[in-house]
């Protein structure tokens, strides 16, 4: 593990003068090293948190014991470095589930893409329990796999990892076994209310909860932030940000600069926009979603299959390096702009106990320390110090809150 060295060698945002937070780790995070191959993986436990390392063309094993009642998910985080590491458009990590006969149950690849600089990439592997299939239907040892793709021209640097996987119950009873088709993709009139302020946290287990509204940021080049949106079942997520203008003009145009990332409850891949800058004002927006609903898993789009979840959706907001070589190191505006539509519905009959990805967790619209920040964090004349007391309540009541339960698939409570 020495070799992931300062970027991922504390739980907390370390980070050098000049330079964005590191991914934060939760504390009592577990490091693990892969299998070279199957025999060789260690044994992740469920709800767990581990921390990895992979080389660049790596291919890790890690075992996983399912049994035959829950569906499971096998996530992992690539964590790109160090900063100022160069990358290719095809830099990328893949997630397999196999099982003991070496069929491939499902999986995911996440490519850096066009944002070419060290940023947090995800992606992640289904087993399904269906009467329609037969393979990985069985209880038993299964293997999730983590692959990494590197181009010849990228920085051989070594990439974290941040592993878990989750499961799920089926569902008991019968119920519709296709995706709802038909919703609302009109794009939501133009917000009208005063934004709040809020700052992202570093990953996954630290993002910032957001409740529907307007909200404004700074964000540095080459920083990446986290933020959630509890979202229950039939809630349709949209979601844009923006970049401020600069307060003198300078010339310059980098072609994706913003970029937008949407992650489901068990960070599994949703959409994602990007948008150029030039010192002026620009918006980047995420294509309409499927409201949340179980049976979007039937969908062969992989866009409204990732909406099969109720919990806490991530976004995540990166800005490119290349932003500060060009216009300045100083901290941008950033506008994020969150409208939630339709009614939440009772969700699916589980046959086992329903799991809890976060859609009551963190503060949301309606808690009091939320309207408390509504009150006092609008105004340019808030006082300071009242203005910390509010955060250092957020901050103490969603990590009371985020707390998974029995089958959560928050944060470990040491955290």
């Amino acid at each position: 593990m020495a070799a992931l060295g300062a970027l991922l060698a504390a739980p907390g945002p370390v980070h050098a003068a000049g330079q964005p937070p590191s991914y934060r780790f939760p504390e009592g995070v577990q490091d693990v090293s892969g299998g070279a191959n199957n025999t060789d993986g260690p044994v992740l436990k469920p709800d767990t948190a581990y921390r990895s390392v992979i080389k660049p063309g790596g291919k890790l094993y890690f075992q996983l014991i399912l049994d035959g009642e829950n569906d499971a998910y096998a996530s992992a985080v690539a964590v790109p470095g160090p900063a100022g590491a160069k990358l290719a458009y095809g830099d990328s990590i893949k997630v397999s589930l196999e099982n003991a006969d070496g069929d491939d149950c499902d999986s995911q690849r996440r490519s850096i893409g066009s944002a070419q600089y060290p940023h947090p990439i995800a992606a992640y592997a289904y087993r399904g329990l269906r009467k329609s299939l037969s393979t990985c239907q069985k209880p038993g040892t299964y293997y999730m796999v983590v692959e990494r793709e590197s181009d010849t021209t990228s920085t051989p640097s070594d990439w974290g990892l941040d592993l878990r996987y989750t499961t799920e119950p089926t569902r008991g009873g019968a119920g519709p076994s296709t995706a709802p088709s038909g919703w609302p993709s009109a794009s939501p009139a133009p917000q009208t209310g005063t934004p709040r302020r809020a700052h992202g946290g570093t990953g996954f287990h630290d993002a910032t909860a957001l409740s529907p509204g307007q909200w404004k940021d700074t964000i540095r080049p080459g920083e990446t932030l986290f933020y959630r949106v509890p979202l229950d079942w039939g809630r349709q997520l949209f979601a844009d940000g923006g970049l401020g203008s600069l307060a003198s003009a300078k010339d310059g145009y980098i072609g994706t600069a913003l970029s937008l990332q949407l992650y489901n409850p068990a960070w599994g891949f949703v959409s994602g926009a990007s948008a150029p800058y030039d010192g002026k004002q620009k918006e980047a927006a995420l294509d309409p979603l499927a409201p949340v609903a179980y049976e979007n898993r039937y969908s062969t789009s992989d866009e409204t299959s990732a909406m099969r979840l109720s919990g806490s959706y991530y976004l995540a907001v990166s800005l490119s390096p290349e932003v500060g070589r060009t216009f300045g190191d100083a901290p941008y505006d950033l506008t994020l702009r969150l409208t939630v539509r339709g009614e939440a519905t009772s969700g699916p009959a589980y046959a086992g106990h329903a799991p809890d990805f976060g859609a009551g967790g963190g503060a949301k619209a309606g808690d009091s320390s939320m309207k408390l920040l509504a009150a006092l964090g609008i105004g340019t004349g808030t006082v300071l110090v009242a203005g910390l007391a509010v955060w250092t309540l957020v901050a103490r009541r969603r990590a009371s809150a985020a707390a998974p339960g029995p089958q959560g698939f928050g944060p470990p409570s040491a955290w």
